[in-house]
């Protein structure tokens, strides 16, 4: 019981980071959009329910902390529109500064905002780990080598750290797989570091037909990695980089989904995310760190789809009212809401009945009754 209760309070506290940093990029991207175009920001919050914490800028926004921390939002002054509020809430609007005014671009740029926030967030905390903590290489370091193939062959051994192939300098793992793929069943001079000398070994390569084409193998794995830190230009092409790949392979998992190659077990919902958080706090603040970046790429990605309710919804409204000349009729917007809403229930469910699976809750229930 002891162990239990720090577990769950480090769970908590990470949880609550995690969603807070989230959160508030998001919506400060929301919010400097709108300052950016124009339109006057009536509050900004961090959580939703009974506000624990507020005050108010030079500017008239009100800034709330609000106790249940899974979400928030930013007011947007005459966000309505004018047949949807009395004649009074008119009356008080600032000329000039509703958000229901502006033209349909800056609209769309407010919303679009929050996501794109998200996106850099990512590429900003990416960049800063990859200059104080070092971008994660796999060494050329042979880790294994498989019987029978080109490598064994040749007389490669394992803890053989490959320096150079065909004269081109090897700095990871990675450069090995990109020379050898192009030079199936050809031969390469390798210069390898064994045992603190160099040694040169050559080795003919094996081939492999993968969709249409042959492909170079040499028969080896790798596996260890060290972190190399990078300058502040490489760091930050790093960062962008890292946020693609990582926004690469969110796309494709859904893709797979859908697509029914890959299990839906792997969504989860906030008690996955809390579970994690407490998790990965355990391993350091670089590894919460790298854990926030890859949940703001997917924050930023789910705010895009085209679903009514979320960030992509509004701007495919918008991207008809751009295309058509005026907004969806209202009645239109309000099916599309709902559909959006019931979309998102159901889906909030499932990865809630995924995460109550994942952490054994069904488990525990039918032992008991067993």
């Amino acid at each position: 019981m002891q162990q239990l209760f720090p577990d769950v309070v480090r769970t908590a506290l990470a949880f609550i980071v995690v969603l807070g940093v989230l959160v508030f990029f998001h919506e400060l991207g929301h919010y400097l959009a709108a300052r950016w175009r124009g339109v006057y920001v009536e509050a900004f919050s961090v959580g939703f329910g009974k506000t624990i914490y507020t005050w108010r800028d030079r500017l008239g926004t009100e800034w709330r902390i609000s106790w249940l921390p899974l979400g928030g939002y930013v007011k947007l002054h005459g966000q309505e529109r004018p047949e949807e509020v009395s004649a009074e809430v008119r009356a008080s609007w600032k000329t000039g500064q509703t958000f229901h005014e502006k033209p349909v671009l800056s609209r769309a740029i407010i919303v679009a905002a929050g996501p794109v926030a998200n996106f850099v967030l990512a590429m900003v905390l990416f960049a800063g780990l990859f200059m104080a903590v070092g971008r994660p290489v796999t060494v050329p370091v042979v880790g294994e080598v498989l019987p029978n193939g080109a490598a064994a062959r040749a007389g490669l051994q394992v803890n053989d750290r490959i320096e150079t192939i065909q004269g081109q300098a090897i700095r990871s793992f990675e450069d090995i797989q990109r020379i050898v793929v192009a030079h199936p069943l050809e031969t390469l001079s390798m210069s390898v570091t064994r045992g603190g000398a160099r040694q040169e070994i050559v080795v003919v390569t094996e081939a492999r037909e993968v969709k249409g084409r042959k492909i170079g193998l040499l028969g080896i794995r790798g596996g260890t990695q060290e972190f190399q830190k990078l300058g502040v230009l490489d760091a930050l092409t790093g960062g962008v980089t890292q946020t693609w790949s990582v926004t690469v392979d969110t796309l494709a998992g859904l893709t797979q989904m859908i697509a029914g190659q890959r299990g839906t077990e792997e969504l989860g919902g906030p008690l996955r995310i809390a579970q994690l958080s407490g998790q990965v706090a355990e391993l350091g603040v670089s590894s919460l760190i790298s854990f926030i970046a890859v949940l703001s790429v997917n924050l930023g990605l789910i705010n895009l789809f085209p679903i009514p309710v979320l960030d992509g919804g509004h701007l495919l409204f918008y991207l008809v009212e751009a295309i058509a000349g005026r907004p969806l009729p209202r009645r239109a917007q309000e099916y599309g809401f709902r559909a959006g809403i019931a979309l998102l229930g159901g889906l909030f469910l499932f990865a809630t009945w995924n995460d109550l699976s994942h952490i054994g809750l069904f488990r525990w229930v039918a032992g008991l009754i067993g």
